[in-house]
């Protein structure tokens, strides 16, 4: 038992130290944006916001909001829209990706496009985190890094329990994992925090990498639908991007207005909050050819058009990281598909919670502030976790001057 015991925890620190560099760099950026929506809604509040030139004043239509943009914008192309119940809210409209650009629905007024400086720095934290910042063919050897990594980080989490795991459960043994210590230097205080820490962030970092996994690897993905007693999709995107045929209509006939869409998908939700609808496909505005489709009038084709789906948010949702995707004939307006998490069979309700476990949004804004001290945790976990190393490989003789304490650690098992 003891041979076992000092393999697993010579595992533990080299591979702890080969990663560590790699494990700090994802728990760091973990942290920065685990709040990446209300920084984003806080820094955006000034043009997130209209006032209306009267109670009654009419709106312009979706399609001309988006073609001011696409006027403004020689950057990109919109990619997405969304509206909000708020007679003061302005409208939002995705350009690219990672891109926005607010406009007033009542005068077409371009508002700009947000903070941007803050949506870089996040957006290019969020590419450290998943790949190292590495761009073109780089990318994919950025995420092998971080996946193989955040297994490792796994690994770590657990090896890390078993090694504190205590022989005796009395408070003596326990003491020291429970709470800092004072009056600690060298390694006694390294070893005691990094206990303290790993023993109340472990059981939180087990679930941020274990469904870091499921999104980095898909026959991790596979395995949650395989255990739940379901076939794993071919291919699993956010909601509302699979794609919806309906019939084609016999005869030439005009689209309805993205408004008209809207507001037919909005009557399934009288709690909605915002509403998108991703632009490509049969939501193409302007007359431009859509797939599926010939243009602003089509008549019937075997294979159908692509239907538009409005992602719904809904206030009183939950879980809160639900939606629901109303999927409606172009040219009719009628509702051929909804679906809410409801309608997920139990392998997609899992994969769904784990996505959303990951970044703690899953449980709200306490849960983001659990996820991001426990990712805070594994930065101070690879500091003492190097520095014990230091120390064991390149020890230095004690003095008489350093506290019992440290010389009783000398003896400690670094977990």
């Amino acid at each position: 038992m003891r041979t076992f015991r000092n393999t697993i925890f010579w595992i533990h620190l080299i591979v702890g130290i080969a990663t560590g560099l790699v494990i700090a760099i994802m728990s760091f950026t973990g942290v920065v944006i685990a709040f990446e929506k209300q920084l984003i809604e806080w820094a955006d509040r000034d043009v997130r916001t209209v006032q209306p030139p009267s109670p009654d004043a009419p709106r312009l239509p979706v399609e001309e909001l988006i073609e001011r943009v696409r006027a403004a914008r020689t950057d990109g192309q919109p990619s997405g829209v969304t509206v909000y119940p708020e007679p003061t809210s302005s409208v939002l409209v995705s350009v690219g990706r990672g891109s926005v650009t607010y406009v007033n629905p009542f005068t077409g007024e371009v508002l700009g496009n947000g903070a941007t400086g803050l949506r870089g720095f996040l957006q290019w934290n969020v590419e450290l985190h998943r790949w190292l910042a590495a761009g073109g063919d780089n990318r994919a050897v950025g995420k092998a890094i971080t996946g193989a990594s955040n297994a490792v980080f796994l690994f770590l989490a657990i090896s890390g329990l078993y090694l504190w795991w205590p022989r005796k459960w009395t408070l003596r043994a326990m003491r020291p994992s429970l709470w800092f210590r004072r009056g600690l230097k060298g390694k006694a205080r390294d070893w005691n925090w990094h206990n303290v820490i790993g023993f109340w962030s472990l059981p939180v970092l087990i679930v941020l990498t274990a469904s870091g996994m499921v999104i980095s690897y898909k026959w991790a993905s596979d395995l949650v639908y395989t255990v739940m007693g379901h076939e794993a999709p071919a291919k699993q995107g956010p909601p509302g991007s699979a794609t919806v045929k309906v019939p084609a209509p016999e005869v030439e006939t005009p689209r309805k207005p993205m408004d008209v869409l809207i507001a037919e998908a909005r009557k399934t939700s009288p709690t909605w909050s915002s509403a998108t609808v991703r632009l490509g496909g049969g939501a193409r505005p302007g007359g431009a050819p859509a797939q599926g489709g010939r243009g602003p009038e089509a008549k019937g084709g075997a294979d159908g058009v692509d239907a538009v789906t409005v992602t719904l948010r809904e206030a009183d949702a939950w879980p809160l990281f639900s939606s629901k995707q109303v999927s409606l004939n172009p040219f009719s307006g009628e509702v051929a598909k909804q679906e809410t998490y409801a309608d997920y069979n139990s392998g997609r309700k899992l994969r769904t919670w784990l996505r959303f476990l990951h970044t703690g949004e899953a449980l709200g804004l306490w849960g983001q502030l659990v996820a991001a001290i426990a990712s805070l945790g594994g930065v101070f976990l690879v500091y003492t976790g190097f520095a014990l190393s230091w120390r064991r490989f390149f020890p230095r003789r004690r003095t008489n001057s350093e506290p019992r304490e440290e010389a009783a650690a000398q003896t400690e098992p670094v977990a």
